[in-house]
């Protein structure tokens, strides 16, 4: 366990609380001005541009035309006598605006079927009424009225049925990520690596047997709804998602996409980086140690799908990537540990002496530009702990301290999110209380979270408040991952069945050994 306890009394805790708020509040106020600052030289620009544009139609142009000097008109008069004709400039523009306002018509088409294939039939339609003329264009009416008749079809789902899945880094190269050497801790890591990690090879089987059972990816953003009061306190209500009949939603989400040092050498992605058209890939080393770039882990897998088959995604949603902190994010090494060389543990060490150019700015350069591409893809980010704590166990002292730490060193780079998703299982209150009346909520609550989300697959349950408050949204999520599916085959007990068929999913390169899942 990473975090170190360090018992507060309750004026520190408070002082801590709105030191942090300030300084969220100074952000926000930051981005709000910078965002402001940005949109008016947008606006200035735009406004220069269309000064020129209305100079030129005006005949600007043409009053430039007629004062050039008689040298104009003698090679302008060779070149219509070599032609043998006008070369009418002006037929000339026609035919180029007329090529160009096509290709924009087949480009709008092209993005209003790709949306409706999304169910996103507003858009799609927002789409056509850029195209000129839309309403008496025989072809955008006919593809209107498709649309129609597929937004018509649609019923509604509601979120307390909607199954919510996670998943943590995939294993690339089975005979390393399963490999037992004789040593204890790389043992023990064969063992949870067994037990809580799926394959590229399952993920894929996962992702095409629930497409074809007709399962579509949500956003955790789609089902709920905020409304902040006049005093500030934000409530959170349920909202209907409409899909075909047959079509399931389904929620999903990524634990720890940190790339730990402990995953160095065992057949795993080490970081995030921005690939080909500002899309999000994976660095791979392979087992000789050559360094690769590509789909290597659930995010470039995962969009790779939807490009093929993008029906699976509901209006491009994608899914909520829960970071920690102690390590770095996305396989940056961002945290405070590395900078001050302080609080660091033998893997951090050994990291350190292998990097002497090592620089935490650079780090966190790179991070925050991998983190606004994963939000451009349609990722969103919630706290998992900074030091992966068990916020069951954890008095409010020890919450405060690692909360503290993963604003300052997490949320800092990926930006504000209200989402957490709680590890080990753990809740921050037990069935039996009621959730919003205890500290632990309160704190959690005051520092900004709305949305909770803690592991269970035994069940799935979602809550929308309760009698005493309707500030929150709760839900359990269930794990997909080696130890279910290998329970599933080996094991006696299938709970994936509504999901896939483990038989047909599980990697044949997985060990199957009984005391490598002793979950």
């Amino acid at each position: 366990m990473k975090e170190v306890r360090r018992d507060l009394s309750e004026e520190e805790l408070q002082k801590r609380r709105e030191a942090l708020l300030a300084r969220k509040r100074a952000v926000r106020r930051k981005k709000r001005r910078n965002a402001i600052i940005f949109k008016s030289v947008i606006l200035a620009a735009l406004i220069a541009v269309l000064a020129i544009a209305i100079w030129f139609i005006s005949g600007g142009a043409k009053k430039i035309s007629s004062n050039v000097t008689g040298r104009t008109s003698v090679i302008a008069e060779n070149a219509q006598n070599q032609d043998g004709e006008t070369g009418d400039a002006a037929n000339g523009g026609s035919s180029i605006a007329a090529r160009a306002g096509e290709a924009q018509r087949t480009s709008l088409i092209s993005e209003a079927r790709f949306k409706a294939s999304q169910y996103d039939y507003e858009g799609a339609m927002e789409s056509l009424l850029r195209i000129p003329d839309a309403e008496s264009d025989s072809e955008i009416i006919s593809i209107m009225a498709d649309i129609e008749t597929m937004k018509s079809n649609l019923v509604a789902v509601s979120p307390y049925d909607i199954t919510s899945l996670y998943f943590q880094s995939l294993i690339v190269d089975p005979s390393r990520g399963f490999s037992l050497i004789g040593d204890e801790i790389w043992d023990t890591n064969t063992v949870n690596y067994c037990e809580w990690m799926n394959t590229t090879y399952e993920f894929d089987q996962i992702l095409t047997q629930m497409y074809n059972r007709g399962y579509v990816l949500v956003g955790i953003n789609d089902i709920i709804e905020r409304e902040t009061d006049e005093n500030g306190y934000v409530h959170v209500y349920p909202k209907e998602i409409y899909l075909p009949q047959g079509k399931m939603p389904f929620i999903l989400s990524v634990d720890d996409l940190n790339y730990y040092h402990s995953y160095n050498g065992r057949g795993m992605a080490s970081r995030i980086v921005i690939g080909d058209n500002n899309k999000p890939k994976c660095e791979y080393y392979d087992a000789s140690g050559n360094a690769l770039v590509g789909s290597y882990d659930i995010i470039p897998i995962l969009d790779d799908f939807i490009e093929i088959h993008p029906d699976f995604s509901y209006k491009g949603a994608k899914g909520t990537i829960a970071l920690t902190g102690y390590n770095g994010i996305l396989g940056y090494r961002t945290d405070y540990t590395y900078r001050d060389r302080i609080d660091i543990d033998p893997d951090q060490e050994l990291y350190l002496a292998g990097h002497p150019d090592y620089s935490f700015e650079n780090e966190v350069a790179k991070a925050t530009a991998v983190a606004q591409c994963l939000k451009d893809d349609g990722w969103t980010f919630a706290c998992h702990t900074w030091g992966r704590i068990p916020v069951g166990q954890a008095d409010i002292s020890w919450i405060a301290s690692d909360t503290e730490k993963w604003i300052t060193y997490v949320e800092s780079i990926v930006g504000d999110t209200d989402i957490a998703m709680f590890a080990y299982g753990e809740d921050i209150a037990a069935w039996d209380e009621v959730y919003s009346q205890t500290e632990k909520f309160q704190y959690y609550k005051a520092m900004g979270f709305n949305v909770f989300a803690y592991s269970d697959s035994s069940t799935q349950i979602i809550r929308f408040g309760d009698e005493f408050s309707d500030g929150y949204f709760r839900m359990s999520r269930r794990a997909l991952d080696g130890f279910r599916l290998w329970e599933a085959v080996y094991g006696g007990y299938d709970g994936v069945s509504d999901l896939v068929d483990a038989a047909t999913v599980i990697d044949p390169a997985r060990p199957t050994d009984a005391y490598l899942y002793s979950f």
